[in-house]
């Protein structure tokens, strides 16, 4: 096989991540070659499982270091990037992630010629007091200054296997006999399964979706925090009760907790400010058809997935009977 007639080459930045590797395998799938850029290598060999011997090769690039950023899209017909962080750690914030490695890699993908999908996040805007959403917001904004032909998906909360929500308050559920309810669950969420994301994603890259485009991505179903806490205790087989916690109590919890080093807060201040807004897609982008359905892709209920990764939660594992509830 000649240079000429090799597929595609698409980086990933990000691609080890819980999204990342959903992307991979989608795109593994379709026959792309793969270069996934990651802060450790040596820590992403799961990925290669997912395609053909010599399909998915993994660089070191660090969005923090601009010439790594351009080696990684050296050669590249399109680049993805699907790095974002949910909370700040050492020099990993989020104006040093989000914002300005989203322009690094849009600058990169500019020189290189590459096509650019960028994964961003519902509710982002430049002037959010939430710092996570106002720098996905500013993000968008130099990715499309930067390459105007971008397309941006903003997911809702993504469930699937290696999720951080479902699994975070599922595994709370073993050890503790009460549930937070931050604002008391009110909170509306549209969860998106994260296969039908990597599809969105496979479907930009095969050059389907509309260029310049900002597309929203929610499940089938808008729930409460407090229906999918329900939903999610239903699935584990366990009762547990619920604590109201003020957003005011929750932020000072989340303050604290975040002062503890070397662990992950379950909550952090700057989250409970997420919390205060629904987290759905907008009728705009319903009537415009810049959703899941809009791109020819039937959303995946929560029942269907949940109890495929969740059921290690049970009381017994796998061997808990229906109906038994702990």
């Amino acid at each position: 096989m000649t240079l000429s007639n090799l597929p595609p080459l698409v980086t990933i930045f990000g691609g080890s991540g819980f999204v990342g590797r959903h992307v991979v395998r989608a795109l593994a799938r379709r026959g792309y070659r793969i270069r996934v850029a990651v802060r450790r290598p040596d820590l992403a060999g799961h990925l290669q499982p997912l395609g053909n011997v010599g399909q998915i090769v993994c660089v070191q690039a660090n969005l923090r270091y601009r010439k790594s950023v351009d080696r990684a899209v050296e050669g590249a017909d399109h680049v993805i990037n699907c790095v974002g962080v949910l909370f700040e750690s050492g020099r990993n914030s989020f104006d040093a992630v989000q914002e300005f490695g989203a322009r690094a890699v849009a600058e990169a993908a500019r020189g290189a010629g590459a096509t650019l999908t960028h994964i961003s996040a519902i509710g982002a805007d430049p002037k959010s007091q939430s710092d996570y959403a106002r720098t996905k917001g500013r993000a968008e904004l130099a990715v499309l200054d930067t390459v105007p032909g971008a397309i941006i998906l903003r997911p809702s909360i993504i469930f699937g296997p290696e999720d951080g929500f479902f699994n975070k308050f599922a595994e709370m559920a073993r050890f503790s006999p009460v549930l937070p309810l931050i604002g008391g669950g009110r909170t509306r969420f549209q969860p998106v399964y994260v296969g039908d994301v990597a599809e969105a994603v496979a479907r930009a890259v095969e050059g389907k979706l509309s260029g310049g485009t900002i597309y929203e991505l929610g499940g089938p179903q808008v729930l409460s925090f407090r229906d999918c806490l329900e939903l999610m205790l239903k699935t584990i087989d366990r009762k547990r009760s619920f604590l109201s916690l003020p957003f005011g109590i929750a932020s000072l919890l989340g303050r604290i907790a975040s002062l503890v080093p070397f662990i992950a807060p379950p909550i952090t201040a700057d989250q409970v400010v997420l919390l205060k807004s629904d987290n759905v897609i907008s009728d705009k982008a319903e009537a415009e058809g810049r959703t899941l359905a809009g791109i020819g892709i039937a959303p995946t209920m929560l029942e269907a997935i949940l109890p495929t990764y969740l059921v290690r939660y049970r009381p017994q594992g796998q061997y808990t009977r229906g109906g038994r509830a702990a």
